[in-house]
């Protein structure tokens, strides 16, 4: 049985070994390089942990001046488009007006024709009845026919003059249509036809330069991007080519009434 006045091994069994001895330094010897990696440890993630702070204020200080200027930039650039957009609405505005302003000035010039036409053919109607009684009335009818021989004659110069002034408007309507030809070409052909025109003495008895300017100035049609047919181009300049030819008629009549009156 146990002793339980000399335990001899109780519960605690004292270190037998002396206080000096080789445990207790071995104890110490671990003790140090631990507490100084904890500390060393500490000491890092606290360093760390300030580092990332401050990466995360610089970044977020950076993210927000870039928004900034994104933002600053995305506002001039609308500005910027939405000024764009109100010049280019202003352009539009204009030129739907000047394009309003030539359509209704070509519908009034082409009113205007068709009524000179109507006048014309109305009175060389009246000039082919004069004829006709002319013609059954004996020495006046054969003077008629000599007169009217000779103003054939002009009628046919005038002809060959308005098919020169057809085929170089075929041609300047033809450039003015066009999307590689220089404009100068253009200007240059028309320069030519207004100096024929103020010129030649047939072209100035029809008044062919007032029409001419007219026609450079309003007439603006085109047919379609793939069309190679002059004949398709143009309005107003038609209109004026058969104006002229009437009136080229009218004026071989009246040339030959003045004449018939000359030689009574």
């Amino acid at each position: 049985m146990n002793n339980l006045n000399e335990p001899p091994h109780w519960n605690i069994v004292p270190d037998r070994r002396e206080p000096g001895g080789d445990g207790s330094r071995w104890n110490y010897a671990l003790l140090v390089p631990m507490l100084g990696l904890a500390a060393f440890r500490w000491i890092w993630t606290r360093e760390c942990q300030k580092e990332i702070e401050r990466e995360k204020k610089e970044y977020y200080k950076k993210h927000s001046s870039l928004q900034k200027d994104l933002e600053a930039k995305y506002r001039g650039v609308i500005t910027e488009n939405r000024r764009t957009v109100a010049h280019l609405e202003l352009e539009l505005e204009k030129e739907r007006n000047r394009t309003l302003s030539y359509r209704e000035a070509l519908v009034s010039q082409s009113r205007k024709l068709v009524e000179e036409r109507r006048i014309l053919e109305q009175e060389q109607e009246k000039l082919e009845q004069e004829k006709q009684v002319l013609l059954h009335s004996g020495a006046a009818g054969n003077l008629y026919q000599s007169c009217l021989a000779k103003e054939e004659e002009w009628q046919k110069r005038a002809n060959i003059l308005l098919k020169e002034f057809e085929e170089g408007l075929k041609e300047r309507q033809d450039i003015y249509c066009s999307l590689v030809v220089p404009r100068s070409q253009r200007l240059e052909i028309e320069k030519n036809l207004l100096v024929k025109a103020a010129t030649d003495p047939v072209a100035m008895a029809l008044h062919m330069e007032s029409g001419l300017k007219d026609v450079f100035k309003h007439d603006n049609y085109c047919g379609n991007l793939l069309n190679r047919n002059k004949n398709q181009n143009g309005r107003l300049m038609w209109l004026y080519l058969r104006y002229w030819e009437l009136a080229i008629e009218l004026q071989k009549f009246k040339r030959v009434e003045k004449a018939m009156l000359g030689k009574r």
